[in-house]
């Protein structure tokens, strides 16, 4: 009985023994040398200041901690952004309109709309049909436009054509092509238009008041074939009266888009600038017709800071565009050149002599004879 006894007595000591040498060990072991993240000259070790006493240590640790470093906001000092605020806003003047008028007109609404019996015998029937078209009306009118911009932010259009400067296209903008008698292709904001379809130039809408002047344009933001920081402008009109396409003067007759094979999407671009009187376009009109890339070759930014005092970014609207067999006629037969291709262009699978009597073939071995546009893909 008296030997566990001993053993738990000589362990509690050992333990405590341990626990007051570590406490010791603490004691002795003061920090020398400067602060962390101080600035240390290595050339002189033996000037530097020594803390002798944790609480000098801790004293001047808790002023290093109350300042503010580089480090938790070296960010701003690397890679410096432009604020959305700070950006320069080239469009038409946004107008303003008070909150509390906006709230006003929202609360007639509803207190209108729970007065209307018909309406609520509808929506307690499941009858109730909303009219998408006020709806899209509504929203072109309100907060559309800042949504537009955002879109063409998200595609750097702002970026590449006015060097970071925006604008809020304000002036609804609708482009249609009429690829047949029955098919329309709209152009949104950013939807897919093949070359076929905008083979032809566009059916153009937008609301002008009596007198006003504007000038449309089309560009291409990605497929210069020789300089990346340039375009190719495909349309240009110019001193339109009102929202008459026609009635403008062409500085630059319609181009088809031909995006080079293996170059991807390319952005097409429709501006519209509202002008402040006539201005003279004569620098920038192109013979008619236009078939050479170095004439077409434009910049926007360049356009727009040569007439800036005279016109002002209105309307927007684009689509994206890849290549098809129309390009090839394009390059062929109206540029005259060879056409550039940037993809490996894989080769017709050989297939030799067909024979009579195949012997030992596989039982598809006629399928690689037969006229047909199914693909084959090397197998038979």
């Amino acid at each position: 009985m008296a030997a566990p006894m001993m053993r738990a007595v000589l362990y509690g000591i050992r333990c405590s023994r341990t626990f007051s040498t570590s406490t010791a060990l603490c004691k002795l072991g003061i920090p020398l040398g400067p602060m962390p993240n101080e600035d240390i000259d290595v050339s002189n070790l033996e000037a530097l200041a020594k803390y002798r006493s944790f609480r000098r240590y801790f004293k001047v640790a808790e002023k290093e901690r109350e300042k503010i470093h580089w480090w938790p906001t070296y960010k701003k000092h690397t890679t410096p952004k432009l604020d959305e605020e700070a950006k320069i806003d080239i469009g038409l003047p946004c107008p303003r309109k008070q909150r509390a008028s906006i709230l006003k007109e929202r609360k007639a609404v509803m207190r209108q709309n729970l007065t209307n019996v018909e309406l609520e015998r509808a929506s307690r029937l499941r009858t109730l049909v909303i009219p998408l078209d006020d709806v899209k009306a509504e929203w072109e009118r309100t907060s559309g436009p800042y949504h537009k911009q955002r879109i063409a932010e998200h595609y750097g259009l702002y970026r590449d054509l006015f060097d970071d400067a925006t604008f809020v296209p304000r002036v609804l903008l609708r482009v249609e092509y009429d690829h047949d008698e029955e098919y329309v292709v709209p152009v949104y904001h950013g939807n897919v238009v093949t070359p076929t379809e905008a083979l032809n130039p566009p059916r153009v809408i937008f609301e002008a008041d009596e007198g006003s002047l504007w000038t449309l344009l089309l560009t291409n933001l990605d497929g210069h074939l020789r300089d990346t920081s340039m375009e190719y402008v495909h349309w240009l009109v110019t001193n339109i009266p009102g929202n008459k396409i026609e009635a403008g003067k062409e500085a630059c007759h319609y181009f088809p888009p031909f995006p080079a094979k293996g170059t991807g999407y390319h952005r097409y671009v429709f501006l519209l600038f509202r002008q402040m009187q006539p201005i003279d376009f004569t620098d920038d009109t192109r013979p008619e017709p236009c078939h050479s890339l170095r004439m077409r070759t434009f910049r926007t930014f360049d356009f727009y800071k040569k007439h800036q005092s005279d016109m002002t970014p209105a309307g927007l609207a684009f689509f994206q565009c890849q290549w098809d067999d129309s390009v090839t006629n394009v390059f062929h037969n109206v540029l005259n050149m060879k056409e550039p291709v940037f993809a490996f262009v894989r080769p017709p699978v050989y297939h030799g002599p067909q024979k009579k009597f195949p012997h030992l073939q596989p039982l598809r071995y006629l399928d690689r004879y037969r006229d047909s546009d199914e693909p084959t893909y090397g197998i038979y």
